[in-house]
């Protein structure tokens, strides 16, 4: 049985009730049949509860609970204080504001509470991040939230596919992803749902990220979070990560190309994990010179294809005839592409 079910009954009882009564005394004042009345206004008053009753009982409790379920607990927390400051700042001005002429000593009391109490929380609400630096400083914790996370309080939320790709925990690891990670449940159901899967390789992928995610947790200096922070009435994964990321106004790190289009449109900022891997790569010149093995031929004729110890790909000319050779190559020219750096070389005479 639903709530809105069980609020509906309750609700045609209660206000066939207060038409009964309503009924009663009209037809007493108007001198009309009583029974008639009574009965009529008892049934407009069931009607109105069986239709109306939810949406100022379950439907705003509903409306509620999705708010909050958005909201951070800091941004919640940081909500209350402000409410609480606003509040112990009013009542102070209270007794003064109250000796005022009326109808000003009257009004004015009620005003500033409602005046207080909104101001403190948007202020509080907006300078949340630096409230926490500022409590955690004077905590002794080096500008730790209170979320966990390190100086500067930033919330970075992760995607499943960089979970699966397993190098989130190697930059982690290193100190370049100051904050929080957070993933939220949605995201861990999609990894649990891949590693399920009867496809032996999405099988293996989402085990692999799950371990990923383990690996990151028992890091001591990686904080790491699962929440059950959730978007009502969207469905797709990377539409609910957007959203979220808006409203938490943090980034999110992935490695999903189509994920990176969508979420720059809206504008949300995206930590790309293959932009870092290809700008970190090594900075080469043409007229320098390389000692690249050469391990299979290239797509055009007298082609080799080599690699350097950073992964980036050298194409050398007629370089198929020395293919399981190392060879000293002499750089021609540098190509930056969608899908990462290209060096072309030739053979150093």
């Amino acid at each position: 049985m639903s709530s809105d079910f069980t609020v509906r009954i309750v609700g045609m009882f209660v206000f066939s009730i207060l038409g009964g009564y309503w009924g009663f005394w009209f037809s007493q004042g108007y001198s009309q049949p009583i029974g008639t009345y009574t009965l009529a206004w008892a049934l407009v008053g069931a009607l109105f509860g069986l239709i109306a009753t939810p949406f100022f009982t379950t439907r705003p409790a509903r409306a509620l609970r999705s708010l909050f379920s958005r909201v951070s607990a800091e941004a919640l927390l940081a909500g209350l204080m402000g409410l609480v400051t606003g509040l112990i700042i009013a009542a102070l001005l209270t007794f003064p504001i109250s000796l005022l002429p009326a109808p000003f000593g009257d009004v004015l009391p009620f005003v500033s509470v409602l005046l207080f109490s909104y101001f403190g929380v948007s202020l509080f609400v907006m300078r949340q991040t630096d409230l926490w630096n500022v409590i955690g400083s004077i905590g002794g914790r080096g500008g730790e939230t209170l979320a966990g996370g390190t100086h500067g309080g930033r919330t970075i939320l992760l995607d499943t596919s960089v979970i699966i790709d397993g190098r989130v925990a190697d930059i982690a690891r290193t100190g370049f992803l100051p904050g929080a990670l957070l993933i939220p449940r949605f995201v861990l159901n999609e990894l649990q749902y891949i590693a399920d899967s009867p496809d032996s390789l999405r099988r293996q992928r989402g085990r692999r990220g799950m371990e990923v995610l383990s690996a990151l947790q028992k890091e001591p200096n990686v904080s790491t979070r699962i929440s059950d922070i959730d978007v009502e009435g969207v469905r797709e994964v990377d539409d609910k990560l957007v959203i979220l990321a808006r409203q938490l106004k943090c980034p999110i790190l992935t490695n999903d190309y189509n994920l990176n289009r969508v979420a720059e449109l809206q504008g949300v900022t995206i930590l790309n994990i293959n932009e870092l891997a290809n700008s970190v790569k090594s900075v080469v010149l043409p007229g320098e010179t390389l000692n690249v093995q050469v391990i299979q031929e290239g797509k055009e004729s007298n082609q080799g294809v080599g690699y350097m110890e950073d992964g980036t790909m050298v194409v050398v000319e007629h370089g198929n005839r020395y293919i399981n050779q190392t060879k000293h190559v002499v750089v021609t020219k540098v190509l930056q592409t969608a899908a990462g750096r290209m060096v072309f070389a030739k053979i150093e005479e």
